[in-house]
């Protein structure tokens, strides 16, 4: 899932000082997960921003809903209107539920709240770590499921540097060596001849390099 994490206050009173009535829309998807972006952080956020304090004038009026998923044009069209006379719309979603908004509601303002941070998964509760860059080639199959390029932090791909120990990665002690995880995944399961192939330099035009990244699936085609 995408995780983010909330702006500054101070950053988030500064984008919507300069309007009178503010829409805080919520998402039900990704940031909902990790307690960033969905319907009690959108209607907390929404009493804290106002708080007359924050303002040398009065505070913009505030109005709360959320939606299912941002990302998606047919929920917004569908599913989420904006009240009469707004100003902006304050959004909890991730960059791309941002950027979805702004094309659907041109040329309404849209601001975001949130800082989208990583693809990750929950480790523990209330605890979220990146696992996943979306690099366009996965390699997880050959590496026991522990993806190099998001948790190594020098993306190497065919084993450990030399800075390896015990364990621990070299660029910070509390960091668990990916490569180290990866080796004992894979004896584990019996998979370790994975470990004896050497991978070739990385053809990263999968991943970027062309500007943005589409998929296109034709419906009248099986999956």
């Amino acid at each position: 899932m995408i995780v983010g994490h909330l702006k500054p206050l101070e950053e988030i009173v500064a984008s919507i000082a300069e309007y009178r009535k503010v829409f805080v829309v919520g998402c039900g998807g990704c940031v909902s997960v990790c307690l960033t972006g969905g319907d009690r952080e959108a209607n907390a956020l929404a009493t804290e921003l106002g708080h007359v304090r924050f303002y040398e004038k009065e505070p913009p009026c505030l109005s709360v809903a959320t939606i299912e998923r941002q990302c998606e044009p047919d929920f917004l069209k569908s599913f989420l209107n904006i009240p009469e006379g707004t100003d902006a719309v304050l959004t909890l979603a991730c960059g791309a539920g941002v950027q979805t908004m702004a094309a659907v509601f041109d040329p309404v303002p849209i601001i975001p709240a949130v800082n989208t941070t990583f693809m990750g998964a929950t480790s523990e509760p209330g605890v979220w770590q990146e696992m996943c860059r979306g690099c366009g080639d996965c390699m997880l199959a050959h590496t026991g499921g522990i993806c190099p390029i998001a948790r190594c932090a020098k993306n190497l791909f065919n084993g450990p540097c030399g800075g390896t120990n015990n364990g621990s990665c070299e660029v910070r002690r509390e960091t668990p060596c990916a490569w180290s995880m990866i080796y004992y995944k894979l004896k584990k399961t019996n998979q370790l001849h994975c470990m004896h192939k050497m991978r070739q330099l990385r053809d990263w035009r999968s991943a970027d390099g062309k500007g943005p990244r589409s998929l296109v699936r034709p419906f009248n085609k099986p999956l």
